[in-house]
Formats: C-alpha cells, sequence, structure tokens
C-alpha cells in the first residue's frame, strides 16, 4: 500500500514539513539497521480521534532502545505528547502511527556509541491489512526460523530483527501465501513476519509464550485481556507445527493485522471449512466495538487525541 503523505513529521522536540525529514546516507542505521520502532493505530470512535494503547507502545518502544543501549532524552510521556501533537497538527484519522529511534549520522564502523540519537514520529492514513476482519488469510509454516533468543533480542522491536520478518514475508507471497509462521529455533510455532499468532483448540485459547522468540505484542496484550473479560480459558505453551493443521481456530494479532482470522495454513483448512469460529469472532467483535467507541473503554486503551483546525480525513 502507497504511503499517503502528511502535512508534519515531529523530530527531535518540534514538527517539520514532510519532506524535510531526511536522513544522511552515511548514518549509522542505513548500514547496520540501528532503529527501533512502533507501530500504532489511531481510531476515529465518534467522541473524537484516539490512539490505541498509547502509554504501551511508548514504554515498549523505550525498553527496545534500553536493550539496544540507545540513549533518548525523551520520557514516556513527552513521547506520547508528541504522538498527539503530530496526529492534530496532522488532522489524519483514523490513520498508522510510526514513532522511531534511530542512531544517524556520525562516525563511520560498527560502534554505534558515537552516532546521535534521532526520533522521529510520523502518521499516515493506513487501511487494513492480511484481507481484513471477516475474509481472513491464508498462510503457511515458513522455512525461515525466527530469530534465536542469543542472536538478536526478539523482545525488542528493532528495524534489524525485520530483516528476518521481510524473508518470512517474502517467501510467503511468492508462494501464493498472504502470510507466514515462522518457527523457533525448536521448531515449534513462535510468530507470523509481523504478528502473534493464536489458535483455539477444545475450547481453550492458546498462544506461544515470549520465551519462544516472540514479541511481547500490544494487540496480543488486549486479546489476552479481551478473552479473560469474556471468560475463556487461556494457555500459553510451547506449540508443535502440527497443532496449527489440528487446531479449530487460529488468527493472527497485531497493530497492522489487529485481529485477522487464518482460514488456511499450508492449504490445509482450519477448523471446520476456514471459516471463522465462534471463539475468534466473539474475541475480534469486542475489540472492534471497543476500539470503535461502541462500547466503553473499561481498560483505558484510547488516547484521546486534541483536535485542531483540519479536519479529519478518512481511509
Amino acid at each position: 500500500m502507497a504511503i499517503q503523505k502528511s502535512d508534519n513529521i515531529w523530530h527531535n522536540g518540534k514538527l517539520i514539513p514532510w519532506d524535510e525529514a531526511t536522513i544522511h546516507v552515511m548514518s549509522h542505521v542505513v548500514h547496520y539497521g540501528s532503529s527501533v520502532f512502533e507501530g500504532i493505530r489511531c481510531y476515529a470512535p465518534p467522541s473524537g480521534p484516539a490512539i490505541f494503547r498509547a502509554h504501551e507502545h511508548i514504554e515498549r518502544l523505550l525498553n527496545s532502545a534500553k536493550v539496544y543501549r540507545i540513549e533518548v532524552d525523551y520520557t514516556r510521556e513527552q513521547i506520547v505528547n508528541a504522538m498527539l501533537e503530530t496526529v492534530g497538527s496532522n488532522g489524519v484519522w483514523p490513520c498508522y502511527v510510526r514513532p522511531i529511534i534511530l542512531r544517524g549520522y556520525g562516525e563511520a564502523g560498527v560502534n554505534p556509541f558515537n552516532s546521535p540519537t534521532e526520533v522521529y514520529i510520523i502518521n499516515y492514513p493506513w487501511g487494513k491489512y492480511l484481507g481484513g476482519e471477516s475474509e481472513g488469510c491464508d498462510a503457511c509454516v515458513s522455512s525461515w526460523t525466527r530469530i534465536a533468543p542469543n542472536t538478536l533480542p526478539a523482545m525488542a522491536k528493532s528495524g534489524a530483527n525485520y530483516m528476518n520478518s521481510q524473508l518470512i514475508k517474502m517467501e510467503a507471497i511468492v508462494n501464493g501465501f498472504a502470510e507466514g509462521i515462522a518457527l523457533d529455533v525448536n521448531g515449534y510455532v513462535s510468530e507470523g513476519s509481523g504478528e502473534n499468532v493464536f489458535i483455539v483448540h477444545h475450547e481453550k485459547l492458546i498462544t506461544a509464550p515470549l520465551g519462544n522468540s516472540v514479541l511481547p505484542g500490544i494487540t496480543r496484550d488486549s486479546t489476552l485481556q479481551i478473552a479473560r473479560d469474556l471468560g475463556i480459558p487461556i494457555i500459553e505453551q510451547m506449540i508443535p507445527r502440527e497443532m496449527l493443521y489440528i487446531c479449530d481456530e487460529a488468527f493472527f494479532t497485531g497493530t497492522a493485522a489487529e485481529i485477522t482470522p487464518i482460514r488456511t495454513v499450508d492449504k490445509i483448512k482450519v477448523g471446520k471449512g476456514g471459516g471463522i469460529g465462534p471463539i475468534t469472532r466473539s474475541i475480534q467483535k469486542e475489540f472492534y466495538a471497543i476500539v470503535r467507541g461502541e462500547k466503553s473503554d473499561r481498560h483505558g486503551w484510547l488516547t484521546p487525541v486534541p483536535v485542531r483546525s483540519k479536519q479529519p480525513v478518512g481511509v
């Protein structure tokens, strides 16, 4: 999906025009992948635009920076407020929000300590991913293993990790699938190229623990909370590959994917006919009811955006 430009991008404490948000080709991030980032949705409930779990996303962003020893001059609250400023100034919602912390133009070489830290926040319109909430998608088990925990930290959302994700995604696409599901170094289900994976078996909701090279997804956490609210039994356990074939339901979760049913894995229909199952549907229905303002925001997940003079642009 082509990126639709907005007016402003937040950079190191101030808004600048979109076309001026550039980095030098010798920036450390270009050569060594030294960035951490977040993907966040801003929804448009009737009460006004609101960013989904803004504080939790930025907490994870700063934790990722800490893992990579990137010094950041801004607090969580300052970055959250900067996101609100950016979205409000651009007047574009619903939208996707991308905060990114990167190592910029300093010295050459692998050593990152002498390269300055740059912080950007971008937002732009973005629609559905992986076929949307009702259609579901076809997935395959990737031949590419998810990064081992003693190679790159899977709990950090870093740009470098997504080279692994690109391999998973490209392989899936060229083989006719929408998404790939990667196994961990021990052969157990890990996650998709950019999503967490859930299955339903015997009316229990099952997902892999963080120790299986799984990113601590914010939508994953929201899904677990919704399941608790609905009284659905939850199990976090290692998932053998074959469980993907014999489970009753399966779905992806993530900022982009939101809650997307999986209808086939390796061309084997999930459950009875590959349709969306009742537990997936109930969790999905509750999730969208909250973010669209149809039900109360009982967990405080939505941070309202102060509306400026511009009018919203839907997608």
